[in-house]
This record gives C-alpha cells, sequence and structure tokens, in this order.
C-alpha cells in the first residue's frame, strides 16, 4: 500500500514492522515478510541516516525504532496507522476464526 510513497517494498516492510513492533531488529523484519536481509538492512541505514529511525546496540544486535525527534514523525505515525489498518487484519480473522 505504502510503495509508492516509499520507492520499494523493503522501505514499507521496515516502516510497517516498526511502527507495529515499536523497536525491531533487521532480520526479524526479513524473517517476518521471508524477505532477504540486504535490502532490509540497506533501507534501515538510509531511514536512520535521513533522521527517521534512531538505533541502539543490545549485545550483538542493533534495534530499530522511529525516531521521535524528527519534526514529521508524528504525520508519519499517522500514515503508518491508517495503513495499517487496511493492511492488516486482526490475528483472528487471519486464521480464519472470525
Amino acid at each position: 500500500m505504502l510503495e509508492g510513497l516509499f520507492g520499494n517494498k523493503s522501505a514499507e516492510k521496515v516502516m510497517l514492522s516498526i511502527f507495529i513492533h515499536g523497536e525491531i531488529h533487521a532480520s526479524a523484519i526479513a524473517q517476518k515478510h521471508c524477505t532477504a536481509l540486504d535490502p532490509i538492512k540497506k533501507q534501515l541505514e538510509r531511514f536512520e541516516e535521513a533522521g527517521f529511525l534512531s538505533s541502539r546496540i543490545v549485545g550483538r544486535s542493533k534495534l530499530y525504532k522511529l525516531n521521535d525527534q524528527h519534526p514529521l514523525i508524528k504525520p508519519l505515525k499517522q500514515l503508518l496507522s491508517i495503513a495499517t489498518k487496511a493492511t492488516y487484519k486482526p490475528m483472528n480473522t487471519q486464521i480464519g476464526l472470525s
């Protein structure tokens, strides 16, 4: 849904995953979306360089989260919230329990 805005699928996957989970590492995003790790890492680096993400090291993992200090983060969160509601269904619906 946001691929056109962000420019590619990896960017969309990264932003939606971070928005949903709050803080996450690259391999978790890649695993969740069954995609290669390198494009996810590159996109995380791009978003961090642009100031949209911040990161911290925990053990051997680098965890990323939205940077609340960025001036555009509030409207970005609103956009991601709308996209999440349109894209992701509640778990019980996904597994046919509704």
